[in-house]
């Protein structure tokens, strides 16, 4: 942690304000292509920026709900195009990283949960010290029938978490 000093002037006075800052050195962005997806990435960018940290862009694919809405009727073909076109997004994410002045910046696609995911198993696997992630990704009926993402990432992760609205 990191002591930054601030003088602020309230009247005639000079008011000295010390704060603990973290520097954070892997930030962990999952995305998932909806509409929370570019408020989270500039603002996981602008914190990799001002920390000097790796951002890792992450998708987590969940095929067992593909499967129980659609009765095992998701076949192969149907993943592999969908792996494609994640991987694209990703792709582009990472170029608007890229772009936007950071050059540590990698991008990943998981299969599974993505509460455990996100919350548990990427950070893990990849030392991440911050999670900056979206209040909601799923529709409100989505959100009764899978739960929130967001809700069980702030419980469970061991991580710092941002929560971007």
């Amino acid at each position: 942690m990191a002591l930054i000093e601030k003088w602020y002037n309230k009247g005639n006075r000079n008011y000295e304000v010390i704060e603990m800052a973290k520097n954070y050195e892997r930030i962990l962005a999952p995305v998932d292509g909806g509409e929370d997806t570019m408020p989270v990435l500039d603002r996981a960018i602008e914190l990799a920026k001002q920390n000097g940290s790796h951002l890792d862009i992450l998708n987590v694919i969940q095929v067992t709900q593909f499967n129980r809405n659609y009765g095992n009727a998701v076949s192969a073909d149907t993943v592999y195009k969908l792996t494609d076109q994640t991987k694209e997004i990703l792709e582009t994410l990472k170029q608007t990283a890229i772009k936007q002045g950071l050059s540590d910046v990698s991008i990943h696609m998981r299969f599974g949960n993505p509460k455990k995911i996100i919350a548990q198993e990427f950070p893990n696997d990849h030392n991440d010290d911050l999670i900056v992630i979206g209040a909601t990704g799923l529709s409100a009926v989505e959100r009764l029938v899978v739960g929130s993402v967001t809700n069980y990432v702030v419980r469970v992760a061991k991580p710092d978490v941002l929560i971007v609205k």
